[in-house]
Parts: structure tokens; C-alpha cells; sequence
């Protein structure tokens, strides 16, 4: 297995050539970008015609992870050329969030089958219903297949996202790539850093990822009171301020759920993922130094299977709003999740609209806001 990293700058160009002699259908390119370049076609069209038998996946972010740095409005790329280990890509569009789940399924089926370990997911990030995309590609699997990934991003506008398919930026579709074979070592990890605060309310009304009532009263009424001078800043300021949510007789971690849109009219909030009727529901917050901490613990639990002496891909995807809060600190954070990697190593990522992982060992994936994820990738 092969690695290398490698950053586009507009004006500038590639930091170093693009390493062509790592085309294969074994190789895997994670390619994530800030939103404008979506227009830029010179970088895409480079990435095509280097590696035209290689899976390409990428999406659009609210940040760009390279290294130890957080970057704006550039590609951050990671090449792997793997030994022994099959490479699949798939694809879908998604005409909105009720298409969420066929979306999910469609995935899937371009995706069973024998050997399957597992399946990193980018999806559009806006208009989507995040839970039950992930539902429904991991009911499609076989049992034990690894499933990762995130929602695309637009910086802090919540209003666009764009996936690559076959190399080329699209609106409104979601990719994922399969990674099958016996040798390859799977690591992740989900870590969040928030504090509940407030009472515990009740969603007595919602539909999917719409919120409407809680405690019988409108949602968005109840949530500014809370928010105060912030309300004035929404949907921007709720990810600041984010909800937790326990399903009934939920005994693990609660999900953390983040506001992807008001609507004034009908006095409802979008969520990135599900807010079931009959859970419980808690304002959130945190400090720098939890966010940080947080990552640490997200990246050490990720790598426990590396072994020191042989090279991975490592993939990072964090929360937009964890971003706005540490700020210049996102470093850090970044940083913290590097200690330990093994030498040689790749490490790419983007700052998202949601986080696609399993929060706790043997539990099935899920769609997380406000956390920070990282997988690990390695062949034995």
C-alpha cells in the first residue's frame, strides 16, 4: 500500500506534481474542496487524466483538512494505492431529503458484495436527510462492513453543496467507494466534546428531520427563547448551540443533531438528521478546550489497529460548527488527532454538515452533527 498527499492552491496550482504512476483500478483519490472551486474545472480535469483507472471520490467542505493545517478554498487530495485490497465506486443523485433512503439503497446495491469491508459515503450536504441515508445503506450490507464518511459542506452558507462524480463536481448526488478483501484494518472513531444543558423536552411533533413541536409548542419559538441574542443570527448561530437527542429506553450516547434551516412561517427547524417523536431533547454546548480534547480521544481510538511500521490513509471529517467555535484553534484540533499516526501516513479531511460513523464499537453506523470522526484505513 502507497500513499501521498497533495494540495491545490487557485493561481498556484498542485504543491507537487500529481504522482501518475499511482493510477490503478486498486487506487482510491480523496479529493475535498471549498465550494467555489466547483467552477475551476483545471484541477478536476488534472485529477481525470493522471488517474483514469482510479476511483475518485470528493465533495465540496467547510474547510479543508491537509496535514496538521485547516485550509479555505483549496483541494486537499490523498492518493492510496492499495496491495491486495478491491476499490469500487458508486453513485447516486438525491432529489431531496424524502429520497434519502432510496438514495441509501441505490448505494448499496452497487456496493454488496462478497468481500466487503467497507464504504466511506459522501453525500450532498443540504436537502438531505442524513439518518436515513445511513440507514439504508448499512440495511443493504452485509453485517460487520465499516461505514463512514459525511455530508459535503459550502462554508457557513447551509445553502449548497457539490459531490464528484466521476471526477466532476455535481449538485445533488451522493458517491461512495467499497474497499473489499481480508487485508485491509478499518479504524474509527467518534468523538464530541458537548455538554447537555437545560431542561429535557419532548418532540410531540416532527416529521423525519423536521421539527415542529416540542413540548406541544412550536419548536422554533421554544429554541429562540433559549438562544436570546443569538436568534437573531439563525440558522448560523444553532450550530453553536446544537440539540442532543435520546431515543426512549436509549441507554448509549445520545445523537447530536444540528440545524440545517429554519422556516418562520411554520415556526419548524430542518435538522442534518432524524428528530423522532417521543425522544428527548437538550440544548448543548462546549468549550475549546472539550473540542480539542475530543478530537484526541477520536483519533486514538481510530488508530488502536495500526501497526507503526506500515503507512495509512487517515481521513478526519469534523462539524462545521465545531469549527466556528474554535476558530483559529481549528488547528488544534487537527493537530490532536495526528499524535501517533504512523510514519509515512496520509491525512486528508473536511469540516461537514454531518459526520457518518459508529459512535460505539458493535453499533451501527449513524449520522452525527458536532462531532468529530476519523477513519483509518491500512493493509496487512
Amino acid at each position: 500500500m502507497k500513499v501521498a498527499s497533495l494540495e491545490y492552491r487557485p493561481r498556484l496550482g498542485w504543491s507537487q506534481p500529481l504522482p501518475a504512476d499511482l493510477n490503478s483500478p486498486s487506487t482510491l483519490l480523496l479529493a475535498f474542496g471549498g465550494w467555489d472551486l466547483k467552477d475551476d474545472s483545471a484541477p478536476f480535469r488534472e485529477i481525470r487524466e493522471a488517474f483514469p483507472d482510479s476511483v475518485i471520490l470528493g465533495c465540496s467542505t467547510a474547510g479543508e483538512i491537509a496535514g496538521a493545517a485547516v485550509q479555505d478554498n483549496t483541494i486537499s487530495l490523498a492518493i492510496t494505492r492499495f496491495d491486495k485490497t478491491e476499490v469500487r465506486g458508486a453513485w447516486s443523485t438525491v432529489s431531496g431529503a424524502d429520497d434519502s433512503g432510496g438514495a441509501g439503497e441505490r448505494l448499496a446495491a452497487q456496493l454488496a458484495g462478497p468481500g466487503l469491508a467497507a464504504v466511506f459515503i459522501l453525500s450532498h450536504g443540504v436537502n438531505v436527510n442524513g439518518t436515513e441515508l445511513v440507514h439504508a445503506v448499512v440495511r443493504g450490507l452485509p453485517d460487520g462492513v465499516t461505514v463512514s464518511g459525511g455530508l459535503a459542506g459550502d462554508g457557513a452558507r447551509l445553502a449548497s453543496s457539490w459531490v464528484l462524480v466521476d471526477g466532476e463536481p455535481q449538485v445533488g448526488a451522493v458517491s461512495a467507494v467499497g474497499l473489499y478483501g481480508a487485508a485491509l484494518d478499518v479504524g474509527v472513531g467518534v468523538a464530541g466534546g458537548w455538554n447537555d444543558f437545560g431542561p429535557d423536552r419532548l418532540i410531540t411533533r416532527s416529521e423525519g428531520n423536521v421539527l415542529m413541536e416540542l413540548d406541544g409548542k412550536p419548536a422554533l419559538d421554544l429554541y429562540k427563547e433559549y438562544l436570546g441574542e443569538f436568534a437573531a443570527d439563525l440558522p448560523g448561530s444553532a450550530l453553536l448551540f446544537p440539540l442532543s437527542i435520546r431515543r426512549p429506553g436509549q441507554a448509549s450516547v445520545p445523537l447530536v443533531r444540528t440545524i440545517l434551516g429554519v422556516d418562520e412561517e411554520s415556526r419548524t427547524m430542518t435538522f442534518a438528521g432524524d428528530v423522532p417523536v417521543g425522544a428527548s431533547a437538550r440544548l448543548m454546548r462546549t468549550t475549546n478546550e472539550r473540542l480539542v480534547h475530543s478530537a484526541g480521544l477520536a483519533g486514538a481510538r481510530a488508530m488502536e489497529r495500526l501497526q507503526a511500521d506500515r503507512p495509512a490513509l487517515v481521513v478526519s471529517v469534523s462539524c462545521l460548527g465545531r469549527r466556528l467555535l474554535l476558530g483559529e484553534r481549528s488547528d488544534d484540533e487537527v493537530e490532536t488527532v495526528l499524535e501517533g499516526i504512523p510514519a509515512g501516513s496520509a491525512h486528508v479531511g473536511f469540516y461537514s454538515n454531518g459526520e457518518i460513523a459508529a459512535g460505539e464499537v458493535g453499533a451501527r453506523s449513524e449520522l452525527h452533527n458536532q462531532t468529530i470522526t476519523v477513519t483509518t484505513f491500512a493493509e496487512r
